[in-house]
């Protein structure tokens, strides 16, 4: 007969072999948790790239630890937008959750950082400090300006340096803070409702950088302006890259004064913006400004593309 301390043992024996299955299930889970990025590449460009898709409850379409944002949240955001990009929203609803989901998950983070009662302070001084060691050096600056000087026009480095190394400044800060706002699903779970995303999926598709991703060749995407000089320089050299490589690669251009929700949800900030994407519609390069035909060129070679 077992006696009261082994039985004791054999139940906690039980508990512990229930605990490591548990833990082994969830890390398989995990594992096959299918991601919004893998399913839908063309849908996130933010904090929801590594979201997992999930069966959430009715009118959850975001689920992160406590954080939990519903549809008619997001309904209530479009509605209050001006009424002639009200259909331009509802088209890439998912920019509008991003945008919502974005500054409660980056303020979780911050607080476990940093100490402070104010939101906006807390999150300032959070984001600063994952800038702080973003530096340009006097060849980035160089190299720049020789790259556009045709744009800058018979101005002299010296005259332009301060400016270009803020801009260049300004632009790596960007990155660097999209690149940890992008794989905030690394960081934290994030639940995005299955249902809700394939809907938004299939409208999100309707806009020509979306198709062109979705084509199933490489593309090559240009964000700029019909009154802008760098990008009047750039629309030769597109007709004749769209021209040369018709059937190999797509190139896409779009006017930003048009497609102003497009613009925002690729996160252009300035123009002309040039972003290179591969078969499979996932951004491989990005480039501010005039960017030479030679230039481009190079870049196609490298994504394979003669």
């Amino acid at each position: 007969m077992a006696t009261r301390k082994t039985i004791c043992l054999i139940a906690v024996l039980v508990c512990l072999a229930g605990d490591v299955a548990g833990l082994a299930a969830a890390e398989e889970q995990s594992r096959q948790a299918v991601l919004l990025c893998d399913q839908y590449p063309w849908l996130a460009q933010g904090s929801l790239t590594y979201a997992r898709l999930a069966r959430l409850p009715e009118g959850v379409v975001l689920r992160s630890g406590d954080l939990t944002i519903k549809a008619e949240q997001i309904e209530q955001q479009i509605s209050s937008a001006p009424q002639q990009v009200q259909a331009q929203l509802r088209a890439n609803a998912c920019y509008i959750l991003e945008n919502m989901a974005t500054r409660q998950l980056l303020l979780r983070l911050a607080r476990a950082d940093l100490a402070g009662t104010d939101q906006m302070q807390l999150l300032e001084g959070f984001l600063k400090g994952l800038v702080a060691d973003v530096n340009v050096s006097d060849g980035d600056v160089e190299r720049f300006y020789q790259e556009n000087k045709d744009a800058i026009g018979p101005v002299g480095l010296e005259q332009v340096k301060d400016q270009i190394r803020q801009l260049l400044l300004q632009q790596r800060q960007r990155e660097r803070l999209q690149t940890y706002v992008q794989t905030l699903g690394k960081r934290m779970p994030i639940e995005v409702s299955d249902s809700w995303a394939r809907t938004q999926a299939t409208l999100a598709k309707e806009n020509p950088v979306d198709k062109a991703r979705s084509s199933g060749l490489p593309s090559l995407v240009d964000f700029g302006s019909a009154g802008c000089i760098p990008c009047q320089m750039m629309a030769p050299i597109l007709d004749k890259l769209g021209s040369e490589y018709a059937g190999r690669l797509n190139v896409v251009f779009v006017h930003t004064g048009h497609e102003q929700v497009l613009a925002a949800r690729y996160q252009i900030e300035a123009i002309p913006t040039q972003i290179f994407y591969d078969k499979n519609g996932r951004e491989v390069y990005r480039h501010v400004g005039f960017m030479p035909e030679e230039q481009i060129r190079q870049q196609l070679k490298q994504m394979g593309i003669d």
